[in-house]
């Protein structure tokens, strides 16, 4: 039996089938978390993210090393949910409501307020204009660099700051009005 080691300057194997299971191991979690704040439905996420990875193999041939695998698949799955959202029937579908995305672990009053708040700022997040929300998504729950957001995007640094500053203040502007409203 063939023994691969892994790649000097990545970490990982050389083999693709090995590399595959490797890169769905270490980055499966926070990919589906993304397609989750991108399209809000549990189901349709996992497939979005399965989409994901066989796009990845198909593609691990192609791959330059230009960027790490983490940028490269957190690229491969916004444009999955982009393609999600111009499909047209999504587009004609009815939008379904968020679902909580924090588990309900703490049962005090306090961590139920915590958990609805957050809940709150997701749904706000979902209705931002694409451009607002995936940077949104990835500078704050995926804590990434204005660099890395910057990479994996495509688009200058500079962007990254004005969507950035755009898009906090039209996610303010929806929580107030929402707090308005009661």
């Amino acid at each position: 039996m063939e023994k691969y080691e892994p790649d000097r300057n990545s970490g990982y194997s050389n083999h693709p089938d090995i590399l595959l299971n490797e890169l769905m191991a270490e980055h499966a979690a926070k990919l589906k978390r993304i397609a989750f704040l991108y399209i809000n439905d549990s189901a349709e996420c996992e497939d979005i993210v399965q989409e994901v990875f066989i796009s990845c193999y198909k593609h691990l041939g192609n791959f330059r090393n230009e960027a790490d695998y983490k940028t490269w698949l957190i690229r491969i799955t916004i444009n999955k949910c982009k393609d999600h959202h111009k499909s047209w029937s999504i587009r004609n579908l009815v939008y379904k409501p968020i679902h909580q995305l924090i588990r309900k672990e703490h049962t005090s009053d306090a961590a139920g307020s915590e958990n609805q708040s957050s809940s709150e700022v997701i749904e706000q997040i979902s209705r931002l204009s694409p451009k607002f929300k995936e940077v949104l998504i990835l500078y704050f729950y995926q804590e990434m660099t204005m660099q890395e957001i910057s990479d994996v995007l495509n688009i200058s640094i500079n962007t990254v700051k004005s969507r950035l500053l755009r898009g906090k203040k039209a996610l303010q502007t929806q929580l107030e009005r929402r707090k308005f409203r009661g």
